[in-house]
């Protein structure tokens, strides 16, 4: 049995944040969630460095992106996790209200493992969010974070 590895959630809105967070919960999940508000806090997180230098060294277990966030956009951590052998085997889901094809095409193109577009109805995103929690912390099999 592997450890239980944080869920790191990259959201700039606060009540899109606060959503997710509360929809993880409720998925009973005991894995830790961590809430950054933009892709410079993501790559802060990840490289452990500003804010995050003294955290563990560990591979969450899923990024959940927003595409739509101030200083570095989504699709710009995503290119850039993408490009660093010690993130290119993290599962990021993109979870964004862009229903944009080029976003899309360009999610898939650097290698996202899922792209969800958040539901307007506050029902179908709590759902959604469970079932993203559930599936990439607890049922997906990752491989050991070796190269």
């Amino acid at each position: 049995m592997s450890a239980i590895r944080t869920i790191l959630l990259a959201e700039d809105s606060a009540a899109d944040a606060e959503m997710a967070i509360d929809a993880l919960r409720e998925a009973n999940l005991a894995n830790p969630i961590v809430h950054v508000e933009d892709g410079v806090e993501v790559m802060e997180y990840l490289q452990r460095t500003g804010q995050f230098a003294g955290r563990p060294d560990e591979m969450p277990a899923v990024l959940l992106l927003d595409i739509n966030m101030p200083r570095m956009d989504g699709l710009e951590v995503l290119r850039r996790i993408r490009a660093d052998g010690r993130f290119k085997r993290m599962p990021v889901v993109i979870l964004s209200s862009s229903r944009e094809e080029s976003d899309l095409v360009c999610s898939w193109d650097l290698g996202v493992n899922a792209y969800v577009v958040k539901p307007v109805d506050v029902d179908q995103f709590f759902g959604a969010v469970k079932t993203l929690g559930q599936f990439w912390a607890v049922i997906n099999e990752a491989p050991g974070n070796e190269g």
